[in-house]
C-alpha cells in the first residue's frame, strides 16, 4: 500500500478525490488536513468529514489548518461549488468534529513517524498550499518522511481564476512559491497536476447514474450530477481526483521536467505558474538564476483514470 496524506479545501472535486483515496485498496490514507479555499475553513472541515463518513472511513485523522492565505484574504468559489462547498446537495452533513490539533501539527507528526519507520508518504495537496508552506518552513525535518509531493494546481499556459492563474495557486501564490523553493532545498520530488490535464478525466452522466448501492457510490453519483448541472454538460471531470489517480497509477500520466516559478506580482499575472520550456543555453543566462524543477503533467489517459475512479467509488 502507498501511504498518502491529502490536504484539501473540500468542494465538489476534492470530494471526488477524497472518495477515491479513502476507498482504493492500494492507498493507506494516513490523514486529511483542511485549509480555507473553495469555501471557508469551517465548511471545508464539515465537508471533509461528510465525505469520509460516506466512504466508511471515520478512522482517518482530520485536522483544521489555515483559514486564510499567508498575505491576502481567502477568495471562495461558491459559483463553482455551491454556498456550502458540496453543491448544496441533499446529503446528511457529518456531526463529527476534527482533531483538536492544528493541521500543520498533524502533518508534522505523521511525517516524522514515516521518517522513523522508513514508510515514506506521498503528500497530495488539492488546495491552496498554505498548510504545506507553513509545515516545510516551520518543521523542515518533517520532509524526511516525504516520498514526493503531487499537487493539483497551476498550468503551463492557461488559467481559470484569471486568464493567467489557476485557482489554488492564485488563492495563495506566496505559499505555492514557498513550497516549490522548500521542496527543492529539501530534496523532495514535486509533480504538478495542473489545468493542462485537469479537465480530461470525465465521467459521463450515464456512467454516474449507474452508481449506487452504497453511500460512497450514491455520493459519487450526486457529485458528478451536480458538476454536470453547474457546467450544463452531459458529464463532468473528477478534477482533483485525477491527481489521486496519478499517485495510484502513474503510468496513466505523461510528465516532463521543467523549471517552475510562481508569479507574485503583476496586475494580470499574479499567481501564474511560469513553466520554463527554454533550452539549456537560455536557462543558463537567465538573470533570475535557477528555478525549482518539477515534473509537469502534460497529458493524461482520461479513459483509464475515469475507469479507475468509477471502479473504486462503486
Amino acid at each position: 500500500m502507498k501511504p498518502v496524506i491529502l490536504d484539501v479545501d473540500t468542494g465538489l472535486d476534492d470530494a471526488c478525490a477524497l472518495l477515491l483515496a479513502a476507498r482504493h485498496p492500494e492507498l493507506d490514507l494516513k490523514a486529511v488536513t483542511c485549509v480555507g479555499g473553495n469555501v471557508g475553513l469551517d465548511d471545508v472541515v464539515v465537508n471533509t468529514l461528510t465525505v469520509l463518513d460516506a466512504a466508511g472511513r471515520s478512522d482517518v485523522p482530520v485536522a483544521a489548518g489555515a483559514a486564510v492565505p499567508l498575505l491576502q484574504p481567502v477568495r471562495a468559489a461558491p459559483h463553482v461549488h455551491g454556498a456550502d462547498g458540496l453543491g448544496n446537495l441533499d446529503w446528511p452533513r457529518s456531526t463529527r468534529t476534527p482533531g483538536t490539533g492544528h493541521a500543520v501539527e498533524l502533518l508534522r507528526d505523521v511525517l516524522r513517524a514515516a521518517a522513523t519507520s522508513g514508510e515514506l508518504v506521498t503528500l497530495i495537496p488539492l488546495a491552496p498550499m498554505t498548510n504545506i508552506a507553513l509545515l516545510l518552513r516551520t518543521y523542515p525535518d518533517a520532509a524526511a518522511g516525504l516520498r514526493e509531493i503531487v499537487f493539483m494546481g497551476g498550468a503551463a499556459g492557461i488559467g481559470n481564476a484569471t486568464a493567467s492563474a489557476e485557482f489554488n495557486i492564485w488563492t495563495d501564490p506566496e505559499a505555492a512559491a514557498i513550497v516549490l523553493n522548500a521542496a527543492a532545498e529539501l530534496g523532495v520530488s514535486v509533480t504538478m497536476y495542473g489545468l493542462d490535464v485537469f479537465y480530461d478525466v470525465v465521467i459521463s452522466l450515464e456512467q454516474a447514474r449507474s452508481l449506487g448501492g452504497s453511500p460512497s457510490a450514491e455520493l459519487a453519483r450526486k457529485l458528478i450530477e451536480k458538476r454536470s448541472e453547474l457546467y450544463g454538460s452531459d458529464g463532468a471531470s473528477i478534477g482533483d481526483g485525477g491527481a489521486v489517480c496519478a499517485v495510484i497509477d502513474p503510468a496513466g500520466l505523461t510528465t516532463q521536467s521543467f523549471p517552475l516559478r510562481v508569479e507574485l506580482s503583476g496586475s494580470w499575472s499574479r499567481g501564474r505558474t511560469i513553466v520554463d520550456t527554454r533550452g539549456s543555453l537560455d536557462l543558463g543566462r537567465d538573470p533570475h538564476g535557477p528555478s525549482p524543477t518539477v515534473q509537469v503533467a502534460t497529458a493524461v489517459d482520461g479513459a483509464r483514470y475515469a475507469d479507475l475512479w468509477l471502479s473504486t467509488v462503486k
